[in-house]
């Protein structure tokens, strides 16, 4: 992926964490997966998942695919809590020359090195750019 292209992408992830109700952090993982690999997309989504809701500590989560409201595009997805439907994460996945980039942005809160090490030694990752 050329540096213009990884420079775009992360300073509209920025934009995204502007402040709000809460702090949010993100981060963008690379992946090595094309448009054909929908499965692949939707397992390696079900992981992240995993990963950021263990890091924020919120316990038990499920993935919000938004097809009920006009307010999701497509490819847009939350991790909710089962408890109360409290946020954890939201994620975009666009895809790049060729392969997805996923863009999550979650509460600030877990250490962005540490998530970004479990998230990059996830199976189709590339690699992941934590962004402040």
């Amino acid at each position: 992926m050329s540096e213009t292209l990884d420079e775009d992408l992360y300073q509209r992830t920025l934009q995204l964490l502007e402040p709000g109700e809460i702090e949010l952090v993100g981060a963008i993982v690379h992946t090595d997966l094309g448009s054909d690999e929908d499965l692949e997309m939707h397992e390696l989504t079900v992981t992240v998942n995993d990963v950021i809701a263990d890091h924020a500590e919120k316990g038990e989560t499920y993935i919000y695919a938004g097809n009920d409201t006009e307010d999701f595009a497509s490819n847009q997805f939350q991790g909710l809590t089962l408890d109360d439907d409290s946020f954890v994460w939201e994620c975009q996945q666009l895809l790049r020359e060729g392969t997805f980039d996923i863009v999550f942005y979650y509460e600030a809160g877990p250490d962005q090195d540490d998530l970004a090490e479990d998230l990059a030694a996830i199976d189709h990752v590339d690699r992941v750019t934590a962004v402040p």
